[in-house]
């Protein structure tokens, strides 16, 4: 009996041992302990921009799990996160405990351990107290590098990122959704929570309070992603919101000595700009800013002028221009430039119009109806979305009556409205009766029309699900789910209206619609 109480008291003090030097058994001493508070937190990815840590931190946040990069699908070559070193470094500065996560495409062992040396060298600089995730997605898409890989596979190579980076010194977690964990189904999940933290993704299809409400995903799980549409002070996007079973007693001191390089954020995080090569001149004057915005962060520089040259290298379809002037960069509102360098000052685009208001050039065929909205539409100064002075000068409700004096072929209508004129997306508008009430609505064919789509063509997939229908919309009579995708379900978008919100997709030879604010790019 004694012998056994003193195996038994060995073999505790060998296993603390153990748990010290990390779970693998050859990872650095933690400084901070874990504790068993329930703590909240966000994670970040350059789809939510430039954020302002500080407030966002203010908002109550403990912690920030920031993508620090990714390997690139197609290429296979490891790609850093726009704004993953700055989102560490302000969130640090605001006091928040940070994490990180990896967007892996590893198809070997080898490329995941390689992937997870790259990420503990970015972050080497940094008090990284949280989990390092590896997240996997996308891998059932045929375009995708992993689509041939097994279920074991994928697993192994999962596993070797998250040996290698708790060797680096860094505690190891697994991210995917319910979806794809549950039950072993698209991954041994029930060998990766022997070893390591579990992040579920997994959102209810109601509102909640998540206060003392639990996953409904069933296997083991340590945080918990409640909602990808959160809502925090600072952070101008939606953002992905966590709760965690376990904190920290303290912060990691980095594992670097060297401080990392000071960073700024990237001007261009939340716009995708086409390359050009062409020369533009300002119809008038345009000023020409530091950023592709006319916030507080952008400031003039210069002010270009009617017969100036400038080199325009970009253009966002947000409605910016990037340019090089005098062997600097600047970024200029494209509606104020022209390709025309003759002096006229006309313009090739356009995207702009009336021909009654200056420098706005959209053609409206004269008609003369009662309109009022589906539900509920704005109205805007300009017949545009993007332009600096299309600002939102009301709303008109179903019921409310406005008459249509010009229609035209871009899915815009001119109106008259308590005596002033404004512009509204046609497809949001039908026509009334004399009671103010909206008559039949629109055909299947015309209801599509009219709903305009700005022609991309990228590679999305949901966020978590969504659903593909007939038409670009919920409640029309002919709308029809055809298919629901998952995150890692991969279609092409081919269109996109950003006044109504939706999506056109292929998807199995087949044209449908979704909401856009359910997608993302896909890597």
């Amino acid at each position: 009996m004694r012998y056994t109480k003193l195996f038994r008291r060995v073999f505790a003090a060998a296993l603390a041992l153990f748990m010290m030097m990390g779970m693998t058994g050859c990872g650095p001493k933690r400084v901070t302990n874990e504790t068993e508070e329930i703590t909240y937190g966000v994670d970040v990815s350059r789809y939510q921009g430039t954020i302002d840590w500080q407030e966002a931190a203010a908002s109550g946040i403990d912690f920030a799990i920031v993508r620090i990069g990714y390997r690139d699908m197609s290429q296979g070559v490891i790609q850093e996160e726009r704004n993953g070193r700055y989102n560490l470094q302000e969130a640090s500065k605001a006091g928040l405990k940070l994490g990180a996560y990896f967007f892996s495409a590893a198809i070997t062992e080898e490329e995941a351990e390689e992937e997870a040396r790259w990420v503990a060298e970015q972050l080497k600089g940094y008090p990284i107290t949280y989990p390092v995730a590896y997240d996997c997605e996308g891998f059932e898409d045929p375009d995708s590098r992993q689509y041939s890989l097994t279920k074991e596979q994928r697993t192994d190579i999962a596993l070797a990122f998250l040996k290698t980076i708790e060797k680096l010194g860094y505690e190891g977690m697994f991210y995917g959704s319910k979806h794809h964990m549950e039950f072993d189904a698209y991954w041994e999940t029930s060998r990766i929570e022997k070893k390591y933290k579990i992040w579920v993704a997994q959102y209810p299809e109601t509102d909640f309070d998540p206060d003392g409400f639990q996953s409904s995903y069933e296997g083991v799980h340590h945080i918990w992603q409640y909602t990808e549409e959160g809502s925090v002070p600072g952070i101008s996007q939606p953002v992905d919101l966590n709760i965690a079973y376990f904190g920290y007693d303290g912060v990691e001191p980095p594992k670097s000595d060297v401080p990392p390089e000071e960073v700024e954020p990237d001007v261009e995080i939340l716009m995708n700009f086409t390359q050009v090569d062409e020369q533009v001149t300002a119809k008038e004057s345009t000023n020409l800013r530091s950023a592709p915005s006319q916030g507080e962060d952008s400031q003039v520089l210069y002010t270009l002028q009617n017969g100036e040259i400038a080199q325009r290298i970009a253009v966002s379809s947000s409605g910016w221009s990037k340019l090089i002037f005098n062997g600097e960069t600047y970024y200029a509102v494209s509606s104020y430039l022209t390709t025309d360098l003759d002096g006229t000052g006309e313009s090739d685009d356009e995207s702009f119009s009336d021909p009654d208001r200056d420098g706005i050039q959209t053609e409206f065929t004269p008609v003369n109806e009662k309109v009022t909205a589906k539900i509920e539409v704005n109205l805007r100064a300009l017949p545009s979305v993007e332009h600096e002075d299309a600002e939102i000068v009301g709303q008109l409700n179903n019921g409310d009556v406005a008459t249509r004096v010009g229609i035209s072929d871009n899915g815009w209508s001119k109106l008259e409205y308590n005596g002033m004129t404004c512009y509204a997306v046609s497809s949001y508008l039908t026509v009334a009766d004399e009671a103010g009430q909206a008559q039949t609505e629109a055909a299947e064919g015309e209801y599509v029309v009219q709903t305009q789509f700005v022609e991309v063509n990228e590679l999305v997939t949901a966020k978590e699900e969504v659903n593909l229908r007939t038409l670009p919309s919920v409640e029309h009579a002919d709308s029809e789910v055809v298919a629901t995708i998952y995150n890692g379900d991969i279609v092409t978008r081919t269109g996109i209206n950003k006044d109504v919100g939706w999506s056109r997709v292929e998807y199995n030879g087949q044209t449908l619609y979704c909401i856009s604010s359910l997608l993302q790019l896909a890597e």
